[in-house]
């Protein structure tokens, strides 16, 4: 089996799940209980060299989430925000995503930039009380269903190879599309701009067909002047690990911890520092197929809260279509390596 046919996989191992990032907050607008970064965004494959050219892909994603009457949380819907005790929400949004690969080397590595952005469907119903930032409360039920668009993604990544290591840096973030409505419990927009930036590193044998990946990231949130708040400082670890049981069908499992390592603040952090915690994994599987002079890959991955706090727990899937060049099939070609 050729490491070729396996490098084309990776074309949006780290970008495409960048423009997923938009829904790591549709259930609960801005404010406590969510970040910046969504679980899943990387998965297998992630720091692999791809080949040069232009990519594209699709991606379906479904959000569950809810938490129960004992559970707070700071959302729109309110001047300056409201709190909620218990909340159910989903999100079904389509990512429409286009990467480009450079063949000229940067720094001894490849580099690849992609923009992305999904329409989208979200509903939240609140079956609790609301406390306003004057103290009015309202009793009962409260629903939102919204058919919007999300943020304009982009991400910039820079990768090395070795043989079966790899190695990449990245930097994503979000241009505001002016959708972000504060009057509203369901926005796929933010309200304020945000960027994530880390390291990652894929174990590939093509011999053998074992693959692992790790990213690490960091994320920073600007303030929303909306509501007048402002998430922490984020931390985040993907995982996956795959096996290819064929040349063009892999199989595996993936996971990822969060951790918000500074407080949330702002005169609408009405719930004090509200720092996050989430654990999770799923399983996924991978499909190559040709498209033409072209490659296709077909993923289905889901994931499931194992542990939360200070978020709504909840399960998400992922379905990914991409279409990206062909690595050539030589053994002549020579890998990108770092030049020290």
């Amino acid at each position: 089996m050729g490491c070729a046919r396996y490098r084309t996989i990776a074309a949006f191992g780290g970008a495409s799940a960048l423009a997923l990032i938009a829904h790591a907050q549709p259930a609960l607008a801005d404010a406590g209980g969510l970040s910046f970064w969504l679980p899943g965004t990387f998965g297998s494959l992630a720091a692999t060299p791809v080949a040069p050219g232009w990519a594209y892909e699709t991606i379906y994603l479904h959000l569950q989430q809810s938490a129960g009457g004992g559970k707070n949380f700071v959302t729109g819907g309110g001047v300056g925000g409201t709190i909620v005790a218990g909340l159910n929400a989903h999100a079904d949004a389509l990512v429409e995503g286009v990467t480009y690969t450079s063949a000229l080397p940067v720094l001894g590595g490849q580099a690849g930039f992609s923009l992305l952005a999904a329409p989208g469907n979200l509903g939240v119903g609140i079956d609790a009380t609301l406390t306003g930032p004057l103290g009015n409360t309202i009793s009962g039920g409260k629903t939102d269903n919204r058919t919007t668009v999300s943020d304009v993604f982009y991400q910039g990544t820079l990768k090395w190879n070795q043989g079966v290591n790899n190695e990449m840096v990245y930097i994503a973030g979000n241009i505001p599309s002016g959708t972000y409505d504060a009057s509203r419990l369901a926005n796929l927009s933010f309200g304020f701009w945000g960027v994530d930036t880390g390291a990652g590193y894929t174990y590939l044998d093509p011999k053998t067909g074992h693959e692992f990946s790790v990213v690490g990231g960091l994320t920073y949130s600007a303030p929303n002047p909306f509501l007048q708040y402002q998430n922490g400082i984020d931390a985040h670890i993907e995982w996956a690990a795959s096996q290819f049981v064929t040349k063009d069908v892999l199989v595996g499992v993936a996971g990822y911890y969060f951790q918000q390592l500074t407080d949330d603040t702002g005169p609408g952090a009405k719930l004090g520092g509200f720092r996050g915690m989430a654990v999770g994994i799923g399983p996924e599987i991978g499909f190559l197929f040709p498209v033409g002079d072209y490659q296709g890959y077909l993923n289905i991955k889901g994931y499931k809260d194992l542990a939360v706090e200070n978020r709504p727990e909840g399960w998400s899937t992922w379905v990914t279509f991409a279409i990206s060049p062909k690595m050539p099939e030589t053994t002549s070609a020579k890998p990108l390596v770092r030049k020290y």
